[in-house]
Order: C-alpha cells, then sequence, then structure tokens
C-alpha cells in the first residue's frame, strides 16, 4: 500500500518500501513506502494549498463533510477493523469498536464547531469595536502511536478539521494500514483532497522532516516521553504549537473500606485492556494492608479468567505489537522476581501452538512490589500489574505522586470524603473514584508533569487549533 498525499495513493520518493508485521505470527504480510524528507514535502505542501480553500469553507459545510466521513467508518467498520485486527493483533470485535467510537468522536467534534463564537467588547468608544475572533492555526503534523492508531488519530484529526486545520498524519510503522484506508475512505465521503494526508516510515529522517519543516504551525503527537521531550525541543525552531499526549505510569489507591470486588474487576478491566498498551492504565495499585491479601486474592481470581487469543483462535488478549515491547513487560517481570516480588500470575512468555512466532505476554499479577522495582517506576505498555501494600491511604497518595507521570490516577474507597480528598490529592489530568469508564469524548483527557502538554477531546480539543485574534474597527457615525 501506497502513501495518501493530496487524495491520491503516492509511492515514496526513494521507491524503498518497509514491512507490516502481523504480531500473532511474527510474518510480514503487506508493505508500505520508507517517507523520505521529499515525502513529507509533498504532503505538507499539499495540505498548505488545501489550508487556502478549507479555512474559508463555511462552519456548516465543514461539519456536514464531518459528519459524512464518520457515517463512512461505521459503513466500513467491518473492513478497516479487520485490517486493524491484522497489523495489531488485538481481538477483532475490540478493533471494529474502536472504529465505531472513533466515529462518534468524530460527530461530537463537529457539534462542537458548531458552537464555536466570536465575540466583542461592549466598552469600545463610539465608532469603535474590538471583535475577538479565532482563526484555525494552518497546517497540522498529527504523529500517532501503534495501540489505537484510529481513535488517537481522530482525537487530532477531528478536532483540527473542523477547526478549519489541514493535517499530515504519520502512523505507527507498526499499524500504517488503517490510517492509510481510512485517508482514502474520507476522500471519498466528500473532503477535499490534501485536508488529510498520510506519510509512511520509520527512522528518525521522515519524522525529523515533519517537525522541523517552516510550514506546519502545530505538532500533535501521543507516543512516548523521551519522543515528546525531542519533538517539543525541535519545535521551538519554529515556535510551532504542541499538543503532546505521552507516556503514564498510573497510579491506583485501594483504601480498607473499599468494595474490594469492584476494584478487583475494575483493575482487571481497565489494566488489561488492549493487553496493557494503552497510556491511562492501572500501572500500579497501592492497597491497605488489612485488606491486602483479600484484594489479591480477587484480583487473581477476575485475571486468571482472561485468555489469551491464539493466531487463528479467540480469546480476550491479543499478542503484544513487536519485539521491543514485548520485551519490556519481560524485563519488568524478571526484575521484580529478581528482586523478591511474588509472581502471582503470568510473568513468562506463552508458548505453544498459536504462540510461538508471536508476541504473546500473559497477564501477570505482581504482589510485593516495591519502588525499587521497575514496575512500579516505569511505564509498562504491557500486560503487567504491580500491586503493593500501604499503611495509609495517604502513604500511596504519596507514592503514587512520587513519579514523574500524571496522566491518569484511581481511586476505591466507600468513605466519600476520604475518596474526594485522594482524587484532589492526585498529581494527575483524570482522576477515576470507585470505577474506571473509558475516558468520555466531551470532557479534557491530558497529562500533567512529564505526561504531556495540552488537552484533546470536546470543546478543549477543538479550541487547541485555534488561535485567538483581536480586530480593531473604526467608523463613522452618522449624525
Amino acid at each position: 500500500m501506497d502513501m495518501f498525499i493530496d487524495g491520491g495513493w503516492t509511492p515514496s520518493a526513494s521507491g524503498l518500501t518497509q514491512p507490516v508485521t502481523d504480531p500473532r505470527r511474527g510474518a510480514a504480510f503487506d508493505t508500505v513506502p520508507q517517507g523520505t524528507a521529499q515525502d513529507a514535502d509533498a504532503a505538507i505542501r499539499s495540505a498548505a494549498r488545501a489550508f487556502e480553500a478549507w479555512r474559508r469553507v463555511p462552519m456548516a459545510e465543514r461539519v456536514r463533510i464531518q459528519k459524512a466521513c464518520a457515517q463512512a467508518m461505521r459503513d466500513s467498520a467491518q473492513t478497516i477493523g479487520a485490517t486493524l485486527h491484522r497489523e495489531l493483533g488485538r481481538p477483532l470485535p475490540a478493533c471494529i469498536q474502536e472504529i465505531a467510537r472513533s466515529a462518534d468522536l468524530l460527530d461530537i467534534y463537529a457539534e462542537e464547531g458548531l458552537r464555536l463564537t466570536a465575540s466583542y467588547s461592549l466598552g469600545a468608544a463610539p465608532g469603535e469595536k474590538t471583535v475577538v475572533t479565532r482563526d484555525p492555526v494552518g497546517v497540522v503534523v498529527a504523529i500517532t502511536p501503534f495501540n489505537y492508531p484510529i481513535t488517537l488519530l481522530m482525537f487530532k484529526l477531528g478536532a483540527a478539521l473542523v477547526a478549519g486545520c489541514t493535517v499530515v498524519a504519520k502512523p505507527s510503522a507498526d499499524t500504517p494500514l488503517s490510517t492509510l484506508l481510512l485517508a482514502e475512505l474520507f476522500c471519498k465521503a466528500g473532503l477535499p483532497a490534501g485536508c488529510f494526508n498520510v506519510v509512511t516510515g520509520a527512522g528518525r529522517e521522515i519524522g525529523e522532516a515533519l517537525i522541523n519543516h517552516p510550514v506546519p504551525r502545530k505538532i500533535a503527537f501521543t507516543g512516548g516521553t523521551a519522543a515528546g521531550k525531542a519533538i517539543a525541543a525541535a519545535a521551538t525552531g519554529t515556535m510551532k504549537r504542541l499538543t503532546l499526549e505521552l507516556g503514564g505510569q498510573s497510579a491506583c489507591i485501594v483504601c480498607a473500606d473499599a468494595d474490594l470486588d469492584k476494584a478487583a474487576e475494575a483493575i482487571t478491566r481497565h489494566g488489561f485492556a488492549n493487553s496493557g498498551q494503552f497510556c491511562y492504565r492501572v500501572n500500579r495499585v497501592y492497597v491497605e494492608r488489612p485488606v491486602y491479601e483479600a484484594f489479591l486474592e480477587r484480583l487473581v481470581t477476575r485475571v486468571s479468567r482472561l485468555t489469551l487469543a491464539p493466531a487463528g483462535g479467540e480469546g480476550d488478549l491479543g499478542p503484544l505489537v513487536n519485539e521491543k515491547i514485548f520485551a519490556n513487560s519481560v524485563a519488568q517481570a524478571e526484575d521484580a522476581r529478581a528482586r523478591g516480588a511474588r509472581i502471582l500470575l503470568g510473568g513468562a512468555r506463552a508458548t505453544g501452538a498459536g504462540y510461538d512466532a508471536g508476541f504473546y505476554f500473559p497477564p501477570t499479577v505482581i504482589a510485593d512490589a516495591s519502588h525499587e522495582m521497575l514496575i512500579l517506576t516505569e511505564e509498562t505498555f504491557g500486560p503487567v500489574l504491580g500491586i503493593c501494600p500501604v499503611d495509609s491511604p495517604f502513604e500511596g497518595l504519596a507514592h503514587a505522586n512520587n513519579s514523574r507521570y500524571g496522566l491518569a490516577g484511581f481511586v476505591f474507597a466507600r468513605d466519600l470524603a476520604l475518596g474526594l480528598t485522594l482524587c484532589e490529592g492526585l498529581e494527575a489530568g483524570s482522576v477515576w473514584l470507585n470505577d474506571i469508564q473509558r475516558s468520555s469524548h466531551y470532557v479534557p483527557f491530558g497529562g500533567m508533569k512529564e505526561s504531556g502538554l495540552g488537552r484533546e477531546k470536546g470543546r478543549y480539543g477543538v479550541e487547541s487549533y485555534l488561535e485567538y485574534k483581536t480586530m480593531y474597527l473604526s467608523y463613522e457615525v452618522p449624525r
């Protein structure tokens, strides 16, 4: 499959390609171009041409087109979901659900576009008006990871398009095909050529070319903290706007009065979804000592019910996407074992028919974890959960905040005053009390500290693609 630039399929200027691998089988099944700086420039120039027309399209028409794109996603959810299933390895139903849920976000952004307004001051002198309006930022570079490639692209693309911006997207080298299919689908649904371009490639050349190019005015990135810092540093050269959603090491506090069954159920569901490959999952759990063993028993019971889906088979969890991500789970489990933790479940590669060729790591529960261990200090991005006993919930809060990350936090406590106090004390962009739902499309999502800059979703996401402009108007007042 080629890149999608200016409304059509385009090979790399270099003619080079790279494989796309099925992580269940460890075998390549397609190729995409290995993009170059020349390809990045072509895509950006296309987006810049399209921007001059798209920014002037009336909001009502932009909204109509965006809603048509959302419906096209729903109509093609099986096709795109099947491609995502093959390149990511996640079970097919969850891939199809990602497409449908992403279409919902596209609709929500469109509706937020209709609510955008300008204003003017009532305090101006006769014959003067001061109008405050908002203009689209311009061409946007959207760089997305493998774990939820369509959802995380929609965080950026849906907000940018309705704001009047155009986009050059660079998907992960692990999961480029679903994004490429989406670009063609949007073009067929009525999005003008050049408004949504997709370039592909691994390595530094194309990424640096996109980030350092003088034309784009914003970079929207979801990925690792180290990469985000490098992007932020590079963006200062041209003063690009930034939205960065970076790493997480999200903590959960389970108080002695918590509903342990509900806590164990929610943590199992959230901590192991997508094989643990998402940024705001529960990574570590602090449990008050009086209920520590009782909680562990409930947690292990639930996690042990989760099944791996072998190549060609069904199950709750797929493989990890590549060897690097897989190796991190292995390293954290081995580090914990070597430092004296109890491995209650999992902890070693899954083997046997349907598993040997893929990157399968079973759901893993590590008890008696301590802060000398990687599992409590570094992002895992895999199906490994660290549990640590604490003497009080406020000891858990101190541990939770003693981290360079601040993406999400979770609290379970029947005492509402205690629960709210802990939630208010957590240094995190999103906090859940007594259950863990998926993040809402209507409210801001993003992190504190080294977990990122800016917010996505809802009106907050749209506003991040707009610049304020103040216009001073003067006129002769009739006498």
